[in-house]
């Protein structure tokens, strides 16, 4: 009897930490992804062109990887997220200029964000009514954002030099929109089963692959809807 009245105790304490763990990621998830929405549409507003954009997006991949993981154990890491998704919105806001300014461009922009929203509601939701373990993606998924990483990083060096390769970039995109699809998941099962602990890289996570799976899906319905590349 002893042994049970040790063991529920902690298990509803673990229960709890989850919860609090989940609640705090979509709060600083949300304010993260209204923060993108503004920033970029300040740089739409202001003409951003795709150099800074460029300039900005890579600087805020050098505070992912190198800022980032002094600070998501302390509070200062709450205002690098911001840093980090102010960034990525500045540069952003280029590439939402060039879709706005063409033949449907507005409903691509839309129908991508709908299609993200409904992706991301979707896989969650799945997770949290399964309960599913995704931890078996791990080495699948790391390896995978790798690779289309360095892929995309070697095509765009490519278009600088005036050599473009849609259907490669096509195919970057498609991995791209699969790997966050599939790191939705791995994230969402890590909270719940208790391997994520820490809100602020919970929240860096599933804001990366929203990034990354929104601006795939508009390359995406960009090249069926038949229209060029930015």
């Amino acid at each position: 009897m002893n042994s049970m009245d040790q063991v529920l105790p902690r298990s509803e304490q673990s229960i709890l930490a989850t919860n609090k763990v989940l609640k705090n990621t979509y709060m600083l998830l949300s304010a993260s992804l209204l923060w993108t929405a503004l920033v970029a549409a300040a740089a739409m507003a202001t003409n951003a062109s795709p150099m800074a954009g460029m300039v900005s997006s890579f600087a805020a991949i050098a505070v992912l990887w190198f800022v980032m993981p002094k600070h998501e154990n302390k509070a200062s890491g709450i205002g690098v997220v911001f840093l980090f998704t102010a960034l990525l919105g500045y540069g952003l806001g280029p590439t939402l200029s060039f879709y706005a300014n063409i033949q449907g461009g507005e409903q691509i922009i839309t129908t991508a964000f709908g299609l993200t929203g409904l992706i991301f509601l979707s896989l969650s939701g799945f997770v949290l009514t399964t309960k599913k373990d995704f931890s078996f993606m791990t080495g699948f998924l790391m390896s995978g954002m790798m690779i289309a990483f360095f892929g995309s990083l070697i095509l765009v060096g490519a278009s600088l030099f005036g050599f473009h390769f849609p259907m490669g970039m096509l195919v970057i995109s498609g991995m791209f929109a699969l790997l966050s699809s599939g790191l939705i998941l791995w994230e969402t099962s890590n909270i719940i089963h208790g391997g994520q602990t820490n809100y602020i890289a919970a929240t860096v996570t599933l804001y990366v692959a929203l990034y990354n799976l929104f601006t795939s899906l508009l390359h995406i319905l960009m090249a069926f809807a038949g229209g060029g590349d930015d």
